[in-house]
This record gives structure tokens, C-alpha cells and sequence, in this order.
């Protein structure tokens, strides 16, 4: 590590910046170091700091292809940063950081610290003790030493908020090596959980998503199989709290009492994010899931009976090792067959860990790519034409912050249908905030967004906005130098998120 200088304590508001890779549960964990940070006198660097900030903390993820490789590329772009600022410090956690441990200050020595999943609490206490020390500090727990929902958070959105309701997970994929990163699934206890949503639908948050790394086996550890139904319907009887997600349910755990909770609970919404990974029973099989191509179907169906305008969304591998044109053909009926709103397809690559790395039949590239190719386009037809469908309806949006890449051009504003789907909406004349409600008619649909040109026939105007109108004018009012900025998310991502998602649920 380079010399550290000890003339500047962490009450001078030294700045600190995130960079977050990977799943919904880290993007998560990421707020919660945020709020370590935070609560321990630091202060957020600017937007589009790069680099220039007092801390730099990497949340990784270890079940991407080449996650090492672009994290010693970041940490390399760092070296220099960190030359040039004396008291600069580096902090890597996360999935990739549990299972590298010491590897991580051998080929980067000038990293300060190095903590795992089970103990982002220590961050604070590691990042002083390797200012006061001059070395670096490497701090891998084996198991959880508190539920992350007891750290401080600084919440990426002012009106909607991500719940955690358990952590790790039971299952033995042989794709994924997050049980052995993230441990045994344990369950938050219910009224813990309650207690936070309450908590923050007071502050203002009107929608939240349940979390976990397969949220509805939750009950398992604490004995109730009816846990996850009870909890949904339970989320229903707190007011204030207009719409209820979760993410990610297995098909081995999907039973009949959560498709009545979804359809008889007024604000869970009409949306589920189902993992499929593949519509062949020996590659299911391989992958060691749980259920069959016909159990998978008839959740779907049943979802569709309970909840006819459900948009049900899902994850697939393609190339997973020994997959046949046959097997592959079985994937291509299960999307026409159950239709879904949207597929984030992953083409297979070895996970270093994983039983399915070291399987025989590995498939070469240009035959995955070639499959790669007909599934995207199959599932954009059928995309289009789910949307399509929409195009006469009347819905209520939640307005966004951040979703509408070309809204500042279009003068149009963005927000999510229940069913989570995108919309693009003509901005009304009078002020509309992020968190607030529009009704509109769809008039056009594209593969993956709606648009209603029209005017809006209705806006709300909800505690939720005024909750991030109170934040924003709270983060524009600190002085120049420690802006926190406004907020990236406007809701957490639409679930799962396709370009760091591990898939593996």
C-alpha cells in the first residue's frame, strides 16, 4: 500500500464512492455501506467522481464471466489515483472478495481492505484500523454476524425501497456459486421485517420489494412453509404502502397459498420474475432444479387463472453443458408456451467453483451464440406482441427517476405500470415528482416499452413525491464539494437486473 497520511481524520467529511456489481442483493448491500459510511462521517463524492473520492469501495460479484479479470482492471485504473492522493484508500467486498480472500492484496497490494458478505458492518472499523496501521487489513467471516437490515442504509430512492427477508440460499445448483459465497439460507423473523416496511412508509416509501436469494423459500428456517403467503398478505394491512414486489421465487417453492396471497392482496402487485434456465428435463437435471418442464407450466397457468394480467418475466441459460438441439428446442417451447414478458437470457460460461465447470460436454461457442440468437429472437416477438396488447388500456404509473434515457429530449416523463412494465408518457402541465401517480391510455407499444402520447388523464400527487421533493431540496442545498446528488434509481431496478444478474436463482 502506498503511505497513508494520518493528518486527516474521517471527521474532515472525507468523500467515499461505491461502484456496485451483480445481483439485486448487492445493489443492496451497496446502500448499506453507503449508510456505514455516512453514519461514520463520511460523505458521498460528487456524481461521476471516477475514481476521485477519499474511499472507493468494490461490491463484487463472483459468478460472472471474467469478474476478476474487470475488478484487477478497475483496481489497475485505481494504482495511479491512489499514487497521486495521499490518505486515498481502497476497499474491496462482496462475493468475489468471500472467495479470493488474500489473492485480492497479492495481485493488488495497494488495496486497504478486504471484507466479505457476512461482514460488510466492519467496513468503518477496517478502513481506520488500516489508516492507523499502514497495512492491510483482510477480514473474511465464515458465517452471517448480522442481518444486514440492522446497519444503517443510505437508500438509493426516497419512495421506493428494497426489503430483505432472508439471506443465502439452500439450494445446490450446479451452475451457481453463491450458496458457498453467501452461506445457508437465514430468515429475517417476520415482525422485524414488517417493523422496517412500517418504518419506511412513514419516511414516505410507497413501494417495496422483498429480497432474497430465493425469497419464497423464506420460512424454511424458522419452521412456517406458509411463512412468505403470510408475510405478502400481511404487507396488505399496512397503509400507506401502495405496491408490494418481490424477487427471486424458485419454482421448486412456488405453492398455491402465494398465488392466493398475490391475487387477493390489493397492492402486491401483478407482476413475477420466475426463473426457468432451461425447458429440458435432463438439463434441468444437470443443473440440479428441483422441478420439471410440466411443474414449471402449470405455475404458470395457474398464476395466469388467479391473475389474468399478470406479466410474468424470467431468466434462461443457453450452451449449459450436454444441451442437445433437442433439449434446446424444449427451451424454445417453454417461451411460446408460457409467453412471457420479458427473458434475460445468459449464454453458459464457467463459474471457477462450480460442478457444472468441470461437467463433459461443454459446448462450443459459436453453437451457444447460434442458440443464443434464435431464443433473443423468439422472446422479442413475443415481447412485442404481449405489449401490444396493452396498447388501449388504462393505467396507473408510478413515476420514475432515471428510466427514460431520452425523456429530456422527447419532453416525456417515464414511470412503471403495475405489472412493472415501462411506460413513456407525455409530461402534463402541472408538476409531476418522481413517486407520484399518473393515469394514462396506452397508445404504442415497442418490444420493451410502452408509450401513452396523449395527455394524462389523471395525477396524483402522493406522500411519496413529497418525500423525494423534501430529499432532493434537502442533497441541493448542501454546500459545493459534498454534494450527495440526486438519487441514480428512481425504484430499484426492473427485476432481475439484466446486465449484472447472476442468473443463478
Amino acid at each position: 500500500m502506498s503511505s497513508i497520511d494520518r493528518s486527516q481524520p474521517v471527521d474532515a467529511k472525507r468523500t467515499y464512492e461505491v461502484r456496485t456489481y451483480g445481483c439485486q442483493m448487492n445493489v443492496h448491500d451497496s446502500e448499506r455501506l453507503a449508510g456505514l459510511l455516512e453514519d461514520a462521517g463520511y460523505v458521498r463524492a460528487p456524481e461521476g467522481a471516477d475514481g476521485d473520492a477519499d474511499v472507493v469501495v468494490f461490491n463484487t460479484c463472483a459468478v460472472r464471466e471474467n469478474a476478476d479479470n474487470k475488478l484487477y482492471g478497475n483496481l489497475g485504473h485505481l494504482a495511479p489515483k491512489k499514487a497521486r492522493r495521499p490518505g486515498m484508500q481502497i476497499a474491496v467486498g462482496g462475493c468475489l472478495a468471500q472467495k479470493d480472500r488474500d489473492t485480492i492484496v497479492k495481485r493488488a497490494p495497494w488495496v486497504d481492505v478486504v471484507f466479505g458478505t457476512h461482514n460488510i458492518g466492519k467496513l468503518p472499523v477496517l478502513l481506520e484500523r488500516a489508516r492507523v496501521q499502514e497495512e492491510a487489513q483482510v477480514e473474511i467471516a465464515e458465517s452471517l454476524e448480522a442481518f444486514p437490515s440492522t446497519l444503517p442504509t443510505r437508500r438509493e430512492s426516497a419512495y421506493a425501497a428494497w426489503v430483505s427477508i432472508s439471506v443465502g440460499c439452500n439450494n445446490t445448483c450446479t451452475f451457481c456459486i453463491v450458496p458457498a459465497l453467501r452461506g445457508k439460507e437465514k430468515d429475517r423473523r417476520p415482525g422485524d421485517i414488517l417493523a422496517e416496511i412500517e418504518a419506511l412508509v412513514g419516511e414516505g416509501v410507497s413501494e417495496i420489494t422483498l429480497l432474497g436469494q430465493n425469497v419464497n423459500a423464506y420460512g424454511s428456517d424458522i419452521g412456517d412453509r406458509e411463512a412468505f403467503s403470510k408475510l405478502l398478505r400481511a404487507c396488505g394491512t399496512i397503509e400507506g404502502l401502495e405496491r408490494v414486489r418481490f424477487t427471486s421465487p424458485h419454482p421448486r417453492d412456488f405453492t398455491d397459498d402465494v398465488i392466493a396471497a398475490m391475487a387477493e392482496t390489493p397492492n402486491v402487485m401483478p407482476q413475477l420474475h420466475m426463473p426457468l434456465q432451461s425447458g429440458s428435463d435432463p438439463v434441468l437435471k444437470a443443473m440440479r432444479r428441483s422441478y420439471r418442464q410440466e411443474r414449471y407450466l402449470n405455475i404458470i397457468r395457474k398464476v395466469r387463472e388467479a391473475i389474468p394480467h399478470a406479466a410474468i418475466t424470467t431468466d434462461i441459460i443457453v450452451g449449459f453443458p450436454g444441451e442437445t438441439e433437442e433439449d434446446f428446442e424444449q427451451t424454445l417451447h417453454v417461451v411460446r408456451e408460457a409467453r412471457f414478458a420479458q427473458a434475460f437470457t445468459f449464454q453458459y460460461s464457467k463459474r471457477p467453483g462450480t460442478p457444472a465447470a468441470e461437467m463433459d460436454g461443454q459446448i462450443p461457442k459459436a453453437v451457444v451464440q447460434e442458440r443464443y440468437e434464435r431464443l433473443v429472437a423468439l422472446q422479442e416477438e413475443i415481447s412485442w406482441e404481449e405489449n401490444k396488447k396493452q396498447v388501449g388500456r388504462t393505467l396507473e404509473l408510478m413515476v420514475a427517476e432515471g428510466e427514460g434515457r431520452k425523456d429530456g429530449t422527447t419532453h416525456r416523463l417515464s414511470g412503471r405500470a403495475p405489472d412493472n412494465r415501462l411506460v413513456h408518457f407525455t409530461k402534463p402541465q402541472q408538476e409531476v415528482r418522481p413517486g407520484d401517480v399518473v393515469t394514462v391510455e396506452v397508445t404504442y407499444a415497442a418490444p420493451h416499452h410502452l408509450l401513452a402520447e396523449g395527455p394524462a388523464l389523471s395525477v396524483r400527487r402522493t406522500r411519496a413525491g413529497d418525500a423525494w421533493e423534501k430529499r432532493n431540496a434537502a442533497e441541493q442545498a448542501k454546500p459545493a464539494g459534498v454534494m450527495l446528488g440526486l438519487p441514480k434509481i428512481g425504484v430499484p431496478e426492473p427485476l432481475p437486473v439484466a446486465a449484472g444478474g447472476c442468473g443463478c436463482d
